[in-house]
């Protein structure tokens, strides 16, 4: 029931005895289907922790040290991949020679394949997190990546490293991701945008700060050890997860059938504008996640060994930070789905500046397209939200978002190892770099049909409301001229 309906119902009381049976089991089975049939006026008049009606979000207390954690998740996961460069690197030297036609090829793998496998988890880690709460989920997942990154320390050969770094770090990366933001909901609901800019933000800070400590390792302990060092934040983020001490009430629910329709919602893709989005989004990010990986050994065959290539991921974190702050403050000025038109400019800025990277033959010049990569990726990101809730509505936004975000997984494996086919067939990244900025200017091509389809698609619904008022009243006016009728002959023969 709507929170109008309950307030009228404790103002008028229960219905009177003398109401007619239809009306008074009518209103008992509207009861039901809302689940509070069992509660009087009295327990909806008494606080929410006596009657269970209604949860109110702390809005703080513990909720700060949730948000902390989470922020340390969003940090040490995808911090450890932004990095992956400089660990490219090292894998370079380690697992091969500069005479291995497709070394390059199938390094990028390895990274490419631990960053799409965060994203191509998250609709079995939503099932997870529905079934065994956000804290054993998180707790597990961080657990897993701990294991597949001590693994991978001890790895000698490309091949293992795919699946002990590739596989089995990046899947507890991502169950322990996806619940660092459920579990935000139970503690805010006002500051729940604030709070999420906070938490998104630590992936910035880790990335601004982990590129000098990585170097700094990879250079006087060694790849191997430099992995172990980085285990440490995995066993923090075990830790982390078990402050997600959950707070909204979990209902009962005996129905299998209700559960999976929960788990597998068909309902979002009743939405044109979804589809379109959920698919021209993953045609945007095959050439997004190409600098993450190549951008430093491109800078190592451009300027030399000794260039100062951190400076650049540094470059790409605090602008991602700011983008993220400012856009989504932008993004609350900016009505309906228009907010896509934000993500459409991010996209053709990010697009446009990876086709610059080759022609910067001075490195102050990347670092001006680092620093725009940058602002416009936290655009991006901090977008997909808002946009998500504009398109489904807020009860089916999870599932949007993990479908969203599996479906990125694609892109995400698939485009890093062709830019590195194209370096070892073609002598140079020049060739990969133009072609990683032609997907993002489709993509957001394509995002540009949105208004358009759920513009026309409002203009649906509402001639047909209005067509079915016009019915209804001519119904009313009917029955009315029918009553009128008998009454009339009632008179008559009286």
């Amino acid at each position: 029931m709507t929170e109008g309906e309950n307030n009228k119902e404790a103002g008028t009381g229960e219905m009177p005895t003398d109401a007619p049976a239809e009306e008074r089991s009518g209103a008992a089975e509207e009861k039901r289907e809302n689940g509070d049939w069992k509660v009087d006026v009295t327990e909806k008049a008494s606080p929410p922790a006596a009657g269970e009606v209604e949860f109110v979000h702390p809005e703080g207390g513990w909720g700060w040290v949730v948000m902390l954690a989470s922020m340390w998740c969003n940090g040490s996961v995808f911090g450890i991949q932004n990095s992956f460069g400089l660990m490219f690197l090292s894998l370079l030297r380690e697992f091969g020679s500069e005479h291995d036609a497709d070394l390059r090829f199938r390094t990028s793998w390895v990274g490419s394949l631990s960053m799409g496998m965060i994203f191509f988890c998250s609709p079995i880690v939503s099932v997870f997190t529905d079934m065994f709460g956000c804290r054993i989920t998180a707790v597990g997942g961080a657990a897993v990546g701990l294991v597949g990154l001590l693994a991978s320390s001890f790895v000698k050969s490309l091949g293992v490293m795919y699946f002990t770094y590739g596989i089995v770090f990046a899947c507890g990366c991502s169950f322990a991701y996806q619940p660092s933001l459920v579990i935000l909901g139970h503690y805010f609901k006002k500051r729940l945008g604030l709070v999420n800019g906070i938490v998104t933000a630590g992936s910035s800070i880790f990335t601004i700060t982990l590129p000098f400590i990585l170097s700094g390792l990879l250079s006087k302990v060694g790849l191997q050890n430099t992995m172990r060092v980085l285990c440490i934040l995995m066993f923090v983020l075990v830790l982390a997860g078990f402050t997600y001490k959950p707070l909204v009430p979990v209902k009962p629910n005996s129905s299998g059938g209700f559960r999976l329709s929960r788990i597998f919602n068909k309902k979002i893709w009743k939405s044109v504008g979804y589809r379109i989005w959920a698919f021209g989004i993953p045609a945007a990010l095959y050439g997004y996640y190409v600098p993450y990986v190549h951008l430093m050994k491109h800078v190592e065959e451009r300027f030399g060994e000794n260039a100062n290539k951190e400076i650049l991921l540094m470059c790409i974190g605090i602008t991602s930070c700011l983008g993220r702050f400012i856009f989504g403050s932008v993004a609350d000025f900016v009505k309906g789905v228009n907010k896509v038109f934000l993500q459409v400019a991010s996209f053709f800025v990010i697009g446009v500046m990876s086709m610059m990277i080759p022609v910067c033959h001075i490195f102050g010049g990347l670092i001006a397209v680092c620093l725009l990569m940058g602002l416009f990726d936290g655009c991006f990101i901090c977008i997909m939200a808002p946009i998500a809730f504009e398109l489904v509505g807020p009860n089916e936004v999870s599932q949007a978002i993990g479908f969203l975000l599996g479906l990125m997984s694609v892109p995400m494996v698939a485009g890093p190892p062709i830019a590195g086919f194209l370096r070892d067939k073609l002598g140079s990244y020049d060739m990969a770099f133009y072609l990683a900025g032609i997907p993002p200017i489709i993509g957001g091509i394509l995002l540009c049909l949105i208004p358009l389809v759920e513009a026309r698609s409002r203009r649906k619904e509402k001639g047909a409301q209005s067509e079915e008022q016009g019915v209804e009243q001519k119904m009313i006016e009917h029955e009315k001229a029918q009553e009128d009728a008998k009454s009339k002959v009632g008179d008559s023969v009286l």
